[in-house]
């Protein structure tokens, strides 16, 4: 399973998988860094379309981390146009711990789905 990653939190998100082990229950999570979206303040709106549909691409993605602020205004039609939930956090480390309990909680058939109700319920 892949979760994409906002370049300010990817060092922290890496640090918190790691210490579960590089894996949620049965399955093993890759972190995927994505490429800085916002240079000198400003939303570089080529790169934050590039980097939603690099994770929409991507048929093991079950879940993105971004920050709060501008860039999820783009980001979030995108991912959620492929069952893709967005989580935003200020804290990688909670952001991470809340997308692994998720994949935990998944069962063995339709993960991105399942990992979408928990994460984003109705």
């Amino acid at each position: 399973m892949s979760v994409y990653v906002a370049a300010p939190l990817c060092a922290e998100a890496k640090a918190e998988l790691a210490s579960h082990g590089v894996s949620a229950g049965s399955f093993k999570v890759a972190v995927r860094c994505l490429a800085p979206s916002e240079h000198g303040g400003r939303l570089d709106l080529a790169a934050n379309g590039s980097n939603s549909r690099r994770a929409t691409s991507d048929t093991t993605t079950v879940a993105t981390l971004e920050p709060p602020g501008p860039a999820t205004k783009f980001s979030r039609p995108i991912l959620e146009s492929a069952g893709i939930p967005l989580v935003t956090s200020e804290s990688a480390t909670g952001g991470m711990k809340r997308i692994i309990e998720a994949i935990e909680s998944a069962g063995s058939s339709n993960i991105r789905e399942s990992v979408q109700s928990t994460l984003e319920p109705s």
